[in-house]
């Protein structure tokens, strides 16, 4: 019994897709894959962090964008959707449909289903961005954010803060990130001392 072929796409045939459909959808050599939707607290974690810095960076030359934008590694071809992103200078657009190539700063909030995918591979991914500066993780479970700051020598150094009262340093932005301010009304956090204990997460 033969097997059926795998279907296969070109990145043009994805990128006429993503116009016409109002789901979003990753795609990587060739395959697409669908993003499924978020939990309120992912939502809710993804819209505080996109509104602080967008307070933070008001005025200056920098950009705060939602996850509606589509991003490209363009050493890869990956094409997908940070839950934010923060573009210094003039974005670089590729067409059609906008999708940006030199972000400074991208955003992801960690879900059960995304968590090893976020940390890992997708991080390999976009260290392969050369003006990518930084990459925020953000904690659904309890309040915690872990910070990747790209080094002159090509290093990441790691940051994490925990606790509602620390702060976050975005060298590459000059500002700030308060974790108070992050987890504003985000409802049922564990402490930090205690956050392998939460319940897993949901979306």
């Amino acid at each position: 019994m033969s097997l059926q072929p795998e279907v296969r796409y070109t990145e043009a045939e994805y990128l006429e897709m993503e116009l016409t459909v109002e789901e979003k959808h990753e795609f990587f050599e060739g395959e697409i894959y669908a993003m499924g939707g978020a939990s309120f607290a992912h939502a809710l974690l993804a819209g505080n962090v996109t509104y602080q810095l967008r307070s933070r960076l008001q005025g200056g030359r920098c950009s705060v964008l939602s996850s509606d934008l589509r991003v490209k590694v363009s050493a890869s071809g990956l094409y997908t959707y940070p839950d934010a992103v923060v573009v210094c200078g003039d974005p670089q657009l590729e067409k059609p449909g906008d999708t940006l190539t030199n972000p400074t700063l991208l955003v992801e909030v960690l879900s059960q289903s995304t968590e090893t995918k976020d940390r890992g591979w997708k991080f390999q991914q976009y260290q392969k961005i050369p003006c990518l500066q930084e990459y925020l993780l953000v904690s659904q479970i309890t309040p915690r954010l872990e910070l990747f700051t790209r080094q002159s020598d090509g290093r990441w150094l790691y940051t994490a803060a925990e606790g509602l009262e620390s702060t976050v340093p975005l060298t590459s932005l000059g500002c700030d990130l308060p974790l108070s301010a992050v987890y504003e009304k985000v409802e049922g956090l564990r402490e930090p001392s205690a956050w392998y204990e939460a319940e897993p997460e949901t979306a």
